[in-house]
């Protein structure tokens, strides 16, 4: 379903590929929000350059990051102070995640990754009692509601890289940089999948190609 004329998306996409931004990082002081002001431990799966782990070391007392990418892993261990809080792993999603419960997990842009089920009964598994889980994930545009958004996206995408960016080009951002695939789940698959495993989770769509999932253990 094509909402605008080609050759305005093709110059939005070439706006666009002159003034990245990060998608992802756009939601971490979202996730913020959503969490308590102090927690002990936190998990981010799919950690990338460590930006959001980060942040939740700014509340949290320890905080794991693992990425399947040693790349980016090293990437993101140079960037983090030695004092912080924070380690980061190369592991697998669903075979690595350090022993033991946490009191937060995070997953930005990497559940489209893995076996959406497995996946989010693992990171249930590894919950702490009262614990949250926050998703932030990509999903196939199916309806003409996913495709309305989608098209309000591109010139607010391109409006926002501008700003961010002051004008200027700007390098690709770091977190960015790693392969990616398209989402093969719609949003309505994906809550049908998530209520079935997460019991009363909260979704929704978002901007710029994104949805949201908050659950917290009972």
């Amino acid at each position: 379903m094509t909402l605008m004329p080609h050759r305005v998306l093709q110059a939005l996409h070439r706006f666009n590929a002159a003034h990245p931004w990060d998608h992802n990082a756009h939601y971490h002081r979202w996730i913020l929000r959503q969490l308590p002001k102090h927690f002990d431990r936190a998990l981010d799966v799919g950690s990338g350059s460590g930006d959001l782990a980060r942040l939740l070391a700014t509340r949290a007392k320890e905080v794991h990051g693992i990425d399947a990418d040693p790349v980016i892993v090293g990437r993101a261990r140079e960037l983090t102070p030695p004092a912080a809080p924070v380690t980061f792993s190369v592991a697998d999603a669903l075979t690595g995640i350090p022993a033991g419960s946490y009191d937060v997990i995070t997953c930005v842009a990497v559940i489209h990754h893995l076996p959406f089920t497995d996946a989010l009964t693992h990171f249930r598994r590894h919950l702490a009692p009262g614990g949250t889980l926050v998703v932030v994930g990509l999903a196939r545009e199916q309806t003409l509601g996913d495709h309305l958004l989608g098209g309000a996206a591109i010139p607010m995408n391109a409006a926002t890289g501008w700003f961010k960016n002051k004008g200027r080009k700007a390098p690709r951002p770091v977190s960015m940089t790693a392969p990616t695939r398209p989402a093969d789940m719609s949003f309505s698959h994906i809550v049908r999948e998530a209520r079935h495993v997460l019991p009363g989770a909260r979704l929704r769509r978002r901007l710029f190609w994104r949805y949201t999932l908050v659950w917290q253990q009972r």
